[in-house]
């Protein structure tokens, strides 16, 4: 059995977050279009958007290190977006559903944040630092979009669930 390295994890991950990510661009509208306020489909809108573009970064991460784009199975996505699922469900036509989006992708988000986070240094360990600089991008755009989403909790969502179990 070949020597496994930090090149061979590097690949790996990257494999599982444009998994991942293919999945969350899926996953994107449908939150939009459970969401109460107009203010949260528009962040889902815009993120699905976003989205479409960092998995064209990951594809030039890819042709960087000269792999094929390919996915691999994440079943930590799978878990964060089934839980999603079960908030849309659950909680349809209530007060705290929009507060319940806003955590599920909360979770996708941070799960990002930390992938992004550890790729970007292991491409910098590597020497692929034209990666890292894509990398690092999409590491700052799921961070602003993790602190918009805590703005608009902030802003009502959170309130108006409460307010719901308080009438």
């Amino acid at each position: 059995m070949p020597e496994k390295t930090l090149d061979n994890l590097f690949y790996d991950t990257l494999k599982d977050i444009y998994y991942a990510e293919k999945k969350i661009l899926k996953s994107l509208p449908k939150m939009a279009r459970g969401a109460n306020s107009p203010e949260l489909k528009a962040a889902f809108e815009k993120h699905r958007d976003e989205t479409e573009g960092q998995i064209e970064r990951l594809q030039q991460v890819f042709e960087i290190i000269g792999k094929r784009a390919m996915g691999k199975t994440c079943e930590a996505i799978e878990g964060i977006l089934a839980e999603g699922d079960e908030i849309l469900e659950e909680y349809e036509g209530t007060d705290a559903l929009d507060a319940g989006l806003i955590a599920a992708a909360q979770a996708v988000e941070h799960y990002e944040i930390t992938r992004y986070g550890t790729l970007k240094r292991w491409a910098m360990l590597l020497g692929f630092d034209d990666a890292a600089a894509l990398l690092d991008e999409t590491l700052q755009q799921e961070s602003a979009t993790d602190e918009s989403l805590t703005a608009l909790a902030d802003a009502a969502a959170n309130e108006k669930a409460q307010g719901a179990a308080a009438a």
